[in-house]
């Protein structure tokens, strides 16, 4: 059934409403690093909150451009603040738009959260940890439209 012109710019309307809401940018340093409609499990109540990064404290090991050798997908870390929010890219080979990612400190192990907003990456997440022993990032995908969560690794880029 063919829809009338009248109907088709009223969807039109409708999807570039909703396609222009925006998120905040970076969630607060307080707030947790996904929100229950995007992360896979919720982190129990009694979870201890992450530290902040002090300015040259070892969370500036995860800075650097990292490779996902299963996919060839490359993730950069190039600044890291001192409340924990990072400036990051994601490459697939092209760009991905970033909405926010974070590098912190939670005890001895130095974690990162990055998510994904753009075209076939609609809230998708990687919650990684550095392992200092091998120089990498290892931990979890979340792969929002399929809503399923992976493991994957990444590999420091000389």
């Amino acid at each position: 059934m063919p829809f009338s012109p009248r109907a088709l710019v009223r969807l039109t309307c409708c999807l570039l409403a909703f396609s222009s809401c925006k998120r905040a940018d970076v969630p607060a340093a307080d707030a947790p690093a996904a929100t229950a409609a995007t992360a896979p499990k919720a982190a129990p109540a009694s979870a201890p909150a992450a530290a902040p990064a002090a300015a040259g404290a070892p969370v500036a090991k995860a800075k650097g451009r990292w490779l996902r050798p299963d996919g060839g997908y490359i993730l950069a870390i190039t600044t890291i603040e001192a409340d924990g929010r990072a400036e990051a890219g994601y490459f697939n080979p092209n760009p991905i738009k970033v909405a926010w990612a974070t590098v912190k400190s939670e005890g001895a192990d130095i974690k990162v959260a990055v998510e994904l907003r753009d075209q076939n990456y609609p809230g998708c997440i990687y919650k990684l940890t550095y392992l200092a022993d091998k120089d990498r990032l290892v931990g979890t995908y979340f792969q929002a439209q399929m809503q399923q969560t992976y493991e994957v690794e990444f590999v420091r880029e000389p």
